[in-house]
């Protein structure tokens, strides 16, 4: 994968010698860099990791569409969503 350069230089998960820490330098780094130039910089985090557990992915997709997000980022969710799998823990079992 990377000698074909199908992975960009800009990935850090599941990249060897790259990490969550490399990636988040390298935004900081970028970002503020950007900003000392005087540049808009807009930043938006997305945390599903309460929701893929509390709630069915149908739901979740729906409630995407309805605040207005564009069709591209909820597809790129719901493909990110397809085939993964939820459960519940009661009580250890």
């Amino acid at each position: 994968m990377e000698e074909k350069k199908v992975i960009r230089s800009s990935q850090h998960g599941f990249t060897k010698g790259k990490s969550c820490l490399t990636n988040l330098i390298a935004f900081h780094d970028e970002t503020t860099t950007w900003m000392d130039e005087g540049r808009a910089v807009d930043i938006v985090y997305l945390d599903f990791s309460k929701a893929f557990n509390t709630v069915f992915h149908s739901i979740l997709i729906g409630k995407l569409k309805k605040c207005g997000l564009d069709k591209w980022t909820v597809r790129w969710i719901e493909d990110w969503l397809n085939g993964r799998s939820q459960m519940a823990d009661l009580r250890g079992s």
